[in-house]
């Protein structure tokens, strides 16, 4: 099986990590709110990276203009190695891709701009209110699925209420609330909204990946640098023995999230695939970082320090899978 990205898929990296490279926040900045419309959303949006085109629409498609679902999985990817905090999940996984799938295209215009900011309320509480809703405070239009299909609605209009959560890593979330709230358009069918499940598991796994990737990759560099007895940390077993364990851990949630998205691009029956992919990256993509910052001795647990923000990351997106434990259930179900 060939595993390598196709040329619009890898031109995307390396525009992406151009961009994103000096995007970095300064250490010890987990991602404080701020508009998301401007810094580095405002490049992504300059360099064409957040239009979608046809090819999002599923496999059918002929034609390639803007970026279809594979390449925003890895545009995913690149922001999670990086841990940059803009809206890029909730806006294009759970937000335009559906809007493009399921019949509203006439709204990509003002996602492309990096104006409109979308998300999706994914997790119930109650008939009445959604938990953990990321970027709804700085949305325009919220997601909301139901058994019918799924409904856009105005945060910011009567009858919604947000109430400001923390998280792990600083990027905003809320619980959002309605009461008798407007329904501006709705989407689809009960098919919709699985969609729209589907592509919100695929997208976080997506971003684990990333954020794996990263604090894998700052880890090798600190212990082939750091000496200890007058060696390089690396050259001591246990440590290349743990680095290994994260690689061989990174390679596996990059494979199941590849395989699986592919899967859900080509319109062929994903949920197996996500399933596993969610679970892996819900069980290991934890005790990866978790690693990363023992190796790294006692500046791992500076919060100050850049490892920091991969694992805050990585805890966030758990959390929105829904932790190891459900998504092992889902699999047995």
């Amino acid at each position: 099986m060939d595993f390598t990205l196709a040329d619009s898929q890898q031109a995307v990296t390396a525009l992406a990590a151009e961009i994103l490279a000096g995007a970095v926040p300064d250490r010890g900045a987990l991602g404080p709110e701020a508009p998301a419309s401007t810094g580095p959303w405002k490049e992504l949006a300059r360099a064409g990276l957040l239009s979608l085109g046809p090819d999002g629409a599923g496999p059918d498609s002929a034609s390639t203009d803007g970026l279809g679902l594979l390449d925003v999985t890895v545009l995913l990817t690149e922001i999670g190695r990086r841990a940059v905090p803009v809206p890029a999940l909730p806006t294009l996984m759970t937000g335009a891709l559906p809007l493009l799938r399921w019949g509203r295209p006439d709204l990509l215009p003002a996602v492309a701009s990096g104006e409109l900011i979308l998300t999706a309320a994914l997790r119930q509480h109650s008939p009445d209110t959604w938990t953990g809703v990321p970027y709804a405070s700085q949305a325009q239009l919220v997601l909301v699925p139901s058994i019918t299909g799924v409904a856009l609605v105005n945060p910011h209009a009567e009858g919604v209420t947000l109430i400001p959560t923390p998280s792990s890593s600083g990027q905003p979330e809320c619980t959002l609330r309605l009461d008798d709230a407007p329904i501006e358009a709705m989407l689809g069918g009960p098919d919709c909204a699985e969609d729209l499940y589907q592509l919100s598991v695929a997208g976080a796994c997506a971003m684990i990946q990333g954020a794996v990737a990263g604090a894998l990759a700052l880890t090798r560099d600190h212990v082939a640098t750091r000496e200890q007895f007058g060696r390089p940390l690396a050259a001591f077993q246990a440590v290349s023995q743990q680095v290994a364990d994260v690689y061989i851990a990174s390679r596996t949630i990059h494979l199941a999230t590849l395989a699986a998205c592919w899967r859900l691009n080509e319109g062929l029956d994903a949920a197996a695939d996500l399933a596993v992919a969610a679970y892996w990256c819900a069980e290991q993509a934890p005790r990866a970082v978790r690693i990363c910052h023992h190796l790294h001795g006692g500046i791992g647990m500076d919060a100050t320090y850049p490892l920091h923000r991969f694992s805050a990351l990585v805890a966030d997106l758990v959390r929105y899978l829904g932790g190891a434990e459900y998504r092992l259930a889902c699999i047995s179900t």
